[in-house]
């Protein structure tokens, strides 16, 4: 019983075989996934996913590469798609310094109105966080992120900046990354995490695990992040995978 916590099974790399991608990952033992809807395209597309598939949820938001793209009445549209049962949290938002397509300000102001949302309407939120470190501890804090909590999406952070994400509520969730042989750091971060704070993830068809890295990544390979993080936490594979799985249920509100 695994659940991959964020996933783009929208994307276009599934275009030609994204049933038969899904079928693999439920044949995998993967009986939960939130697909990510991060901007104007993504958003309809994942929400048709949550709809088709019982097992699919949704979570929708701003991502902070397009935060230039978003308008005024978009924030009130994503407001209104969490009346749907299926959307369980609001995301990805948050900051990223490395891919230089919208302004900082920009990126910040976008990332406090969807946390200001998310404590209106009382959601978790999943933060992107990427050479951004510092400023996005800083605006989760201002805008009293705590009072909902959510995910740190693929947490690449050290442990100091784990212990303060885990200090506002947050659960850190480790994809593909955490396989790779010279990952020291989310090795070592992961061990510390308490049980109770533990997600996996895929990304896909980004950051994809060792054995498979440089290829397109699917859900089906949070199975593998699942057995290096067992073995990392000295854990049996199936009560790892229970383990998480509650963590997710409980941080999505999902009975």
């Amino acid at each position: 019983m695994l659940f991959d916590t964020h996933t783009h099974l929208d994307s276009s790399n599934f275009n030609e075989d994204r049933d038969q991608v899904i079928a693999r990952a439920v044949e995998q033992g993967v009986t939960r996934m939130v697909n990510i809807g991060f901007n104007r395209e993504t958003i309809p597309t994942t929400m048709a996913l949550a709809e088709k598939y019982d097992f699919i949820y949704a979570a929708v938001g701003w991502h902070p590469v397009d935060a230039i793209t978003m308008k005024p009445e978009d924030i009130d549209w994503i407001a209104k798609l969490t009346e749907h049962e299926k959307v369980v949290a609001i995301g990805e938002i948050g900051l990223d310094y490395h891919w230089d397509t919208s302004p900082k300000d920009v990126q910040h102001r976008v990332f406090r109105e969807q946390i200001g949302l998310a404590r209106e309407l009382k959601m978790p939120i999943i933060i992107h966080n990427r050479e951004a470190h510092e400023d996005v501890i800083r605006i989760l804090r201002e805008e009293k992120a705590h009072e909902v909590g959510g995910i740190m999406h693929s947490f690449s952070g050290s442990w100091e900046t784990a212990k303060m994400c885990l200090d506002m509520g947050f659960y850190l969730s480790f994809g593909g990354p955490v396989t790779f042989k010279n990952a020291k750091q989310p090795k070592e971060v992961l061990v510390k995490v308490p049980n109770d704070r533990l997600l996996v993830e895929t990304d896909s068809p980004y950051l994809t695990p060792h054995p498979f890295r440089g290829k397109r990544n699917e859900s089906a390979y949070v199975r593998l992040v699942a057995e290096v993080a067992a073995e990392l936490k000295g854990m049996e594979f199936e009560e790892f995978c229970r383990m998480t799985t509650q963590n997710a249920m409980t941080c999505f509100d999902i009975a």
